[in-house]
Order: structure tokens, then C-alpha cells, then sequence
């Protein structure tokens, strides 16, 4: 595989990618590297030790991120009455109900995270072909289906991180823009590493995280010691 010169330059300086890091001498490695013109983006990858063929052992689930995400969300709202009212206070972008529905179907995407009411699934299910390629289907695991919209609209806002172990048993997961400080991105990737840790299913055995790197978009990933991730947990 044919690689950049700026690859190559952070290459030469990071040394053997093999050695593992603590994740403040990540962080801090990856603050020094030769940079690009664009912030880019934090991400973690995870390696589990499920097997995702089954369906007891799934993992999947949502991470508020204390320091935010560094992307504004516009968030649209299913329901009716008070809790329109309440989602439009929170600061939802859009909301509505057999309106907004019709919207949907018709081709309006106009939102990066979609909450409904549990009333209001039996009219949302049905757009799986418009939603579903997105991602933007909401699913009670990732808080997304509630009726406590005012809260899901806040902490949607406020940045949070949804996560699904891929057909490798991968995760991969935004932290923030390479632009926090060190301190900003280490408090959210310790939230993201306690969210993992509780999603993990009862019935797998053995070895739950084989490993764990931190990369941004146009750099090498740099592996984390896993003693940092159970210390992390805590």
C-alpha cells in the first residue's frame, strides 16, 4: 500500500506502532504529530471478544460525552402536545408527529438524530427503508425512544456517541475534534471506555476487550495499554 508523505513523516515520528501507550502519552503524541488543514476527528477502536453472530451478544449502546463532540446536531422529535411543546424547549431542530412523519417518507433528512415517543413508533417502524441506511431508526438502547424527550433532546445536543460492534466485533467510536485539550479528550474517551465495559453481554466469556487504539482521521492508530483501560473503568 502506497502511503502519504505526511503518513510517512508521522510514521517516522511515533516509532514502532506496536508499543502501547497510556492514554495521556497517546493523546499527547497524537497533539504532536504533523497536522492537516481541517480539525480533525478523535476515534477509539475497540477489538471484543464476542461473536456478534449471536444475538445475545450484541453490543450496542449510547455514550454521553462530557466535553461534548465538537459537532453541532440537529435533532428531530416525534410526539404530540406537551411533549412537542417540551421537545421545542430542549432545542429540538424539528418536531412533529404525522406531519413530520409524512416528511420522512417522502425524502426529508434534514437531522442528524431522530427521538420518538413509544406511541409514535407504530408510525416510524414502518420507515426502515428511509431510515435505516443512516442509522437514524430510533431504538430504546440508545435512549432515542422515550418519553422523556425534553432529557433525550438535551443530552443529544449537549454530543453523545452511539456504538455497535460491527460483523468483526469492531468498534469504532468519535471522541471529539483533535482540537480539545488533552484533558477534554481523556474525560470523554474515559466515558466512552465505561460505557463499553457495561455493555458488554453476560454471556461472553473469556477476554471481552482484546484491544483498543486511538487515531485521528489522517494518522496511524496508536494502541492503548489494556491495563489503562481497566483502571479507566474504575
Amino acid at each position: 500500500m502506497r502511503r502519504s508523505k505526511l503518513y510517512k513523516k508521522q510514521l517516522e515520528s511515533l516509532g514502532d506502532l506496536q508499543l502501547r501507550h497510556g492514554i495521556d502519552e497517546a493523546i499527547a503524541k497524537l497533539k504532536a504529530l504533523p497536522g492537516v488543514k481541517f480539525d480533525q476527528t478523535v476515534e477509539v477502536a475497540y477489538k471484543l471478544g464476542i461473536d456478534p453472530r449471536k444475538s445475545d451478544q450484541t453490543v450496542r449502546g449510547v455514550c454521553p460525552m462530557p466535553r461534548g463532540t465538537g459537532k453541532s446536531v440537529r435533532v428531530a422529535v416525534v410526539c404530540e402536545g406537551a411533549q412537542a411543546e417540551e421537545a421545542r424547549e430542549a432545542g429540538a431542530d424539528v418536531v412533529g408527529y404525522e406531519d413530520l412523519v409524512q416528511q420522512i417518507k417522502d425524502g426529508f433528512q434534514d437531522f442528524d438524530t431522530l427521538i420518538a415517543t413509544p406511541e409514535a413508533m407504530k408510525m416510524v417502524r414502518p420507515l426502515g427503508r428511509q431510515l435505516g441506511p443512516r442509522g437514524l431508526m430510533p431504538n430504546p438502547k440508545t435512549g432515542t425512544v422515550t418519553d422523556a424527550v425534553g432529557a433525550a433532546v438535551r443530552e443529544a445536543k449537549a454530543g453523545r456517541a452511539e456504538f455497535r460492534a460491527d460483523r468483526g466485533a469492531c468498534v469504532h467510536v468519535p471522541i471529539g475534534k483533535l482540537s480539545f485539550e488533552a484533558d477534554a479528550l481523556k474525560e470523554n474517551f474515559e466515558a466512552l471506555n465505561d460505557a463499553i465495559n457495561k455493555a458488554r453481554p453476560v454471556s461472553a466469556k473469556g477476554v471481552y476487550i482484546i484491544s483498543c487504539s486511538v487515531s485521528a482521521t489522517m494518522t496511524p492508530g496508536l494502541k492503548i495499554n489494556l491495563k489503562e483501560l481497566v483502571r479507566a473503568a474504575k
